[in-house]
């Protein structure tokens, strides 16, 4: 009777951890379903790409670019209380979108973060200026969507930051709609004097470049970046790791090298040249994404959601107390 109750315990046992693994496992298939290359990585070794330094990235073809990870927040953990004054807010517009788009975010986002947001654009607007004060920079930059055009306003964006005394950068479009508290909130997770790098990539793999060399040599490259279209956020101590391939001149030199846009061109950085990584967050939305897919009850949660005028006035209609007022 006694071996029977104690066989019969041990199966017990065995189904329940069977059955908790079997969540865990399910779990984590979910949150990683968005990137094939991230779970099949947590699968494999899942220790493997935080143990990789910075050599193994400048090689561009190790396995440390091939895929995404997901880490604990605790190597990330913030100390101390952020606030929203600690946040450098780039806004990248061009001269005709001064009217049809600028003058939406005036209106609603920006006006909750004003002390923090700065415009770039390329020509010179007195009713911008009127509005926006000594928060709006003329870059001289290319009216050209074109990627030195795109690069030289990054350049001069990654500047301002540095010049300034705030802990992070975050870079937004001129379609984007920014929840200023939401947010904050997911920066609080973080530390400013760790290297952060959070976005949302628009691949599900990386993507991969030919880096040009001396002597007409070229060298491929992979490496994750998040797409500018949904926003992205660097933390200052990466940024300043960044600034031999990223400030004055050199961020449009290191474009060329790998001849392919801003938004990449910092991943590439990050990435290839610092040893850094790119955090994945679904809170960051872009225009290659439908704002229908996002239920209501989570709106208030999201950071950044893009997609030309049309989508960010539809946002300014919805009750996001948190961003655009009731």
């Amino acid at each position: 009777m006694g071996r029977r109750l104690i066989r019969g315990l041990s199966g017990a046992a065995v189904f329940l951890v069977s059955v908790t693994l079997l969540s865990v496992r399910h779990r984590g298939a979910q949150e990683t379903s968005g990137y094939p290359g991230l779970r099949e990585r947590m699968l494999e070794n899942p220790e493997r790409r935080t143990h990789e330094g910075p050599e193994d990235s400048k090689e561009g073809g190790g396995t440390g670019q091939r895929d995404l990870q997901v880490h604990s927040l605790d190597k990330y953990k913030t100390e101390g209380n952020l606030t929203l004054g600690d946040v450098f807010v780039a806004v990248k517009t061009t001269k005709r979108f001064h009217q049809s788009r600028m003058e939406l975010l005036l209106d609603t986002w920006i006006s909750r973060a004003r002390e923090q947001t700065y415009v770039f654009t390329d020509e010179e607007d007195d009713a911008l200026k009127r509005r926006m004060g000594d928060h709006v920079v003329f870059t001289n930059c290319s009216t050209e969507h074109s990627h030195s055009a795109l690069s030289c306003k990054m350049a001069a964006e990654f500047d301002a930051f540095l010049s300034s005394d705030q802990s992070w950068f975050c870079h937004l479009d001129d379609d984007n709609y920014l929840n200023p508290e939401a947010l904050l909130k997911l920066l609080s997770s973080y530390s400013a004097m760790k290297d952060v790098y959070v976005g949302k990539p628009s691949l599900n793999r990386p993507i991969r470049a030919s880096e040009t060399l001396p002597n007409n040599q070229m060298k491929s490259v992979r490496f994750w970046f998040a797409t500018g279209g949904a926003g992205f956020c660097i933390s200052r101590k990466l940024a300043r790791k960044m600034m031999p391939w990223a400030s004055g001149k050199n961020f449009l030199s290191t474009s060329e090298l790998i001849r392919l846009p801003d938004d990449c061109t910092i991943g590439y950085i990050i990435e290839c040249k610092v040893g850094g990584q790119l955090l994945p967050n679904r809170l960051f939305h872009s225009h290659l994404e439908n704002l229908q897919l996002i239920p209501t009850s989570d709106l208030m949660q999201q950071l950044f959601k893009t997609g030309a005028p049309v989508a960010v006035a539809d946002l300014s209609t919805v009750k996001w107390t948190t961003a655009a007022g009731d």
